[in-house]
């Protein structure tokens, strides 16, 4: 199955702790790149948005760090449509690094189509559902491990 990569990157100075490990924030940041790649394949790119007035705004995240990550570290996202209906999107990012088979994060995310003059939601363009069934199509839709994890105790 061909993969979707959004973003690339290497891990910056600033993005390291006291540990020499990427910060969790900075997971979040990546992955926030990896959809605002994602938004402009699916045409909700800066232009368009000035003209059409809509975007997307994160409903829900959930991250899982799986594995260390190191300054200056190449990194890229691989991101997965999951589902999405006439204004949602649930969307699967995964990190990863050469020489590493398993993935180094994990971000299942619920995202909304909205026509900012609301702000309030708003259906997809005709255009970015083409776009979003496209790539779904392209990547595929096995459900990758780390969805519909909750946290708990397991008490």
């Amino acid at each position: 199955m061909p993969e979707l990569i959004t973003y690339r990157t290497p891990v910056q100075a600033d993005w390291v702790d006291y540990n020499g490990h990427l910060r969790d924030a900075f997971y979040l940041l990546i992955f926030s790149y990896a959809t605002d790649a994602l938004m402009e394949r699916i045409g909700l790119d800066a232009e368009s948005r000035g003209q059409n007035g809509h975007s997307l705004f994160t409903l829900e995240a959930h991250i899982n760090y799986l594995h260390e990550v190191k300054l200056g570290t190449e990194v890229w996202v691989q991101t997965q449509i999951l589902d999405f209906d006439h204004k949602r999107l649930h969307v699967y990012h995964s990190l990863h690094r050469d020489g590493f088979a398993e993935a180094l994060a994990a971000s299942e995310q619920m995202l909304l189509h909205v026509d900012l003059a609301g702000p309030r939601s708003a259906p997809f363009a005709e255009h970015s559902v083409a776009c979003l069934r496209e790539l779904q199509t392209a990547v595929g839709s096995a459900c990758p491990q780390y969805v519909g994890r909750c946290i708990g105790l397991g008490r």
